[in-house]
C-alpha cells in the first residue's frame, strides 16, 4: 500500500472516529441542556401551584394551568423530596401519548398534604433535537466526503513530484540514463530531489571509473599473459628441454592459463553485474545444449561419462553470449566434478533446464555454492563457474536451485 493510501486511511479513520464521538457528545449535551431547561420550567410550575394555594387556600383546577397535566394525590407523608422524571404525556386535544417530562412535589392545603405531579410534553423539543441531529449527521457526511476528495486529489497532487522521482530512481542506470531534479514547492521533496541527483552523479562517476579501471586492467593483464603463454608454447616445443624443466614449464603454463581464465571470469562478472551486455534476442535453448554436447564430447570420453539428453524446444529472450556461457558452465561443472564412468542427464522441458550428474558422494553447501570462489573438495577450477551461472540467472530473473538425493547432484534452472 502506498504512503498516500496509508495517510488517507489513517486520516479518514481518525476523522470519522472524532466526528462520530463528537456527534454522540453533541447529542448527549443537547439532551442534557433540554432536560435541564424542562426541569427548570417544571420547578417554576410547582412554585406557581404553591403560590396559588397560598393565595386561594384551595387546590387549583387542572384547566387553570394551560395544557400541563396536573394531578393532586392526598398523602400522609410529611417529608417528600421533589423529583424529576420522564413520563408519558397524554395530549388532551389529540388524545394520544407523547414523550413527556414530569415533576412530583409535596404541597399543603388547609392542613392536608398532597403530592402534586405535573407532566409537560417534550414532543416539540424532541423534534427539534432530531432536526439538529439530522443536520449534524449531514454536515458530518459532507465533511467526510470533502476530506476524502481532498486526500485523493489534492494530496495525491502534492505527492506527484515524489512519484516522479521514484520512477527515475527505479529506471536509473549509471550507463544509460541520468536522474533529473524535480521542480516542487514542497521543501522536503526538493531536498530529496537534490540529494538523489547528487548521489546519481557520484554513482555515475564511480561507475565510469570502475568500468575504465576494469577494462584497462583486463587489457593490461591479458597482454602479458598472452606473451607468457606464447613464450611457454615455444619452450614446450623445444626438444632440448629436460624432463625436469619440461615439468616446471608445464606448471607455469597451467598457472598462466588459470590466471587468464580467472581474469576473463572476473571481467564477465563485472559486465553481468552492471548489465553491460545488451544483445538480447530470442534464443533456442535446445540447439545451444546440443551444440555444447558436441563440443564437450572429448572431455566426456576422457572420463568415460555417459551423457543422456531429453530435450524439448524452449525459447527465451536473452543475450546469446550469456546463454552460451551459462550452458557452457553447466556442462563444464557437471563434467569436472563428475567421477570416472559417471553419468550426466540433461532434461529440457516446458520452462526448466535440469542437470543431474554423479560425483562427490557428499552434498555441496546450499548456502555457499553460488558464492564467488567457492570450491568443492576436489575442485581445481577458479571457483567462479556457479557464481557466473547465478548472476546470469539473477540478471534475467531466472530461478536456480541445487538439490542432492541418492548420490545425484541436481541443478534446476527455471526460465
Amino acid at each position: 500500500m502506498k504512503l498516500a493510501a496509508h495517510y488517507n486511511k489513517a486520516s479518514i479513520i481518525i476523522s470519522v472516529s472524532v466526528l462520530l464521538i463528537s456527534a454522540v457528545v453533541y447529542y448527549l449535551t443537547i439532551n442534557y441542556i433540554v432536560r435541564q431547561q424542562f426541569d427548570s420550567d417544571l420547578s417554576e410550575e410547582v412554585a406557581e401551584v404553591i403560590e396559588y394555594i397560598n393565595l386561594n387556600h384551595r387546590l387549583p383546577k387542572p384547566i387553570e394551568f394551560d395544557e400541563d397535566l396536573t394531578t393532586f394525590t392526598k398523602t400522609n407523608l410529611t417529608n417528600f423530596d421533589t423529583k424529576f422524571f420522564d413520563a408519558p404525556y397524554v395530549n388532551p386535544k389529540e388524545k394520544k401519548k407523547e414523550p413527556g417530562r414530569a415533576v412530583s412535589a409535596l404541597v399543603k392545603v388547609n392542613g392536608d398534604n398532597y403530592i402534586v405531579t405535573i407532566v409537560v410534553s417534550r414532543e416539540g423539543t424532541e423534534y427539534l433535537v432530531q432536526i439538529i441531529s439530522t443536520i449534524t449527521l449531514i454536515l458530518t457526511a459532507i465533511l467526510l466526503v470533502v476530506l476524502i476528495v481532498t486526500n485523493r486529489y489534492v494530496l495525491n497532487g502534492l505527492w506527484q513530484p515524489f512519484y516522479h522521482l521514484l520512477d527515475q530512481v527505479k529506471w536509473f542506470s549509471a550507463d544509460t540514463n541520468k536522474i533529473a531534479t524535480v521542480e516542487t514547492r514542497v521543501d522536503e521533496f526538493s531536498d530529496l530531489s537534490d540529494a538523489v541527483y547528487k548521489m546519481s552523479l557520484r554513482v555515475t562517476a564511480d561507475y565510469q571509473g570502475l568500468k575504465a579501471f576494469t577494462e584497462n586492467a583486463s587489457h593490461e593483464m591479458m597482454t602479458p599473459l598472452a606473451i607468457i603463454t606464447s613464450k611457454l608454447d615455444m619452450l614446450i616445443q623445444d626438444e632440448q628441454l629436460g624432463a625436469e624443466q619440461f615439468a616446471q614449464i608445464t606448471d607455469i603454463y597451467s598457472a598462466a592459463s588459470r590466471l587468464s581464465r580467472l581474469n576473463q571470469s572476473l571481467l564477465l562478472l563485472v559486465k553481468i553485474d552492471n548489465n553491460l551486455l545488451h544483445d538480447t534476442e530470442k534464443l533456442d535453448i535446445k540447439s545451444i545444449v546440443l551444440q555444447k554436447s558436441q563440443q564437450f564430447q572429448e572431455m566426456l570420453q576422457n572420463k568415460n561419462i555417459e551423457l543422456n539428453l531429453v530435450l524439448e524446444p524452449l525459447e527465451v529472450n536473452a543475450s546469446k553470449y550469456l546463454m552460451d556461457v551459462l550452458v557452457n558452465n553447466v556442462f563444464s561443472n557437471a563434467i569436472r566434478h563428475n567421477k570416472n564412468s559417471g553419468s550426466i542427464k540433461i532434461r529440457l522441458s516446458e520452462n526448466k533446464l535440469i542437470i543431474q550428474n554423479t560425483g562427490d558422494i557428499t552434498p555441496l553447501q546450499q548456502d555457499a555454492i553460488f558464492e564467488r570462489f567457492y570450491k568443492g573438495r576436489t575442485s581445481d577450477g577458479t571457483g567462479l563457474g556457479l557464481a557466473i551461472i547465478k548472476n546470469i540467472c539473477t540478471l534475467y530473473h531466472f530461478a536456480i536451485k541445487y538439490e542432492y538425493a541418492n548420490e545425484i547432484h541436481y541443478f534446476t534452472i527455471a526460465f
